[in-house]
């Protein structure tokens, strides 16, 4: 997924993916990377908590669509199926 970046983009990622080689590979491509230092790390670099609050509803949002079991196993072997059950599900959600 990080070889096809595109030029200017926000990188936001685990506190996991902290590594000076996934720093370099985002900052080759003219990214920039978001991600929250470790705690046993020297060199802290800048982190946003404002953008890192998207990222974190986003995998609310992913997490809330896995508590359908129909898809978090994709039941559905048409991707135009399944396509259409996210859509009834983060519909259903969006109203409840």
């Amino acid at each position: 997924m990080l070889a096809d970046l595109p030029p200017r983009c926000i990188v936001h990622a685990d506190r996991a993916y902290d590594s000076n080689r996934i720093r370099d590979i985002i900052e080759e491509q003219g990214a920039v990377p978001n991600i929250p230092p470790k705690s046993n790390r020297r060199w802290k670099s800048c982190f946003s908590k404002t953008l890192y609050k998207g990222r974190n509803a986003i995998e609310r949002m992913f997490c809330r669509l896995k508590d359908c079991r129909r898809l978090a196993t994709r039941y559905d072997k048409l991707a135009a199926n399944f396509l259409g059950n996210i859509h009834l599900a983060a519909t259903i959600m969006w109203w409840l």
